[in-house]
């Protein structure tokens, strides 16, 4: 078990020292599973230009335009959800990453490449229920493999 414990401390992730909420970045996830299912139903390129755009500004670090962080930043006030501070770095590396898979999903769905989309729409949904219900981010363990790669 220390050994499998040893590997984990050794994962590192991008830091800014500028904290974000957590729980904003939480229900932010909760939405983009929520737009990537219903995309799954529906096929319309409409969610996933929305879910591009969205992670795009978060990434580019204009989330104070985002809808989903809006829409999250009303929630938690609305609901008094407590602020718990995390570093926004992992964060904005994460939503760098979704930005690729929604524009990838809505590349491909646009073309003749319906299943590969879903894929990507499934890994997306993957990651996102995995920040939205144990606040476990990929981001970290993406940013410490393409670290190693050197890219």
């Amino acid at each position: 078990m220390s050994g499998q414990l040893s590997r984990f401390q050794s994962i590192e992730c991008p830091v800014d020292f500028v904290p974000v909420n957590e729980n904003i970045t939480r229900i932010n996830a909760a939405q983009t599973l929520l737009l990537a299912v219903i995309w799954l139903f529906t096929a319309s390129p409409v969610i996933p230009a929305v879910l591009t755009i969205d992670f795009l500004l978060r990434a580019a670090n204009y989330g104070r335009f985002s809808p989903l962080n809006l829409l999250s930043g009303f929630l938690v006030k609305a609901f008094s959800i407590s602020v718990k501070p995390v570093d926004r770095a992992p964060k904005r590396f994460a939503a760098g990453v979704g930005f690729v898979f929604s524009l990838a999903i809505l590349i491909l769905s646009l073309f003749p490449y319906t299943l590969a989309a879903e894929v990507l729409a499934g890994i997306l949904i993957l990651f996102a229920s995995l920040e939205a219900f144990v606040a476990f981010c990929a981001g970290c363990y993406v940013y410490f493999f393409l670290k190693k790669l050197s890219i």
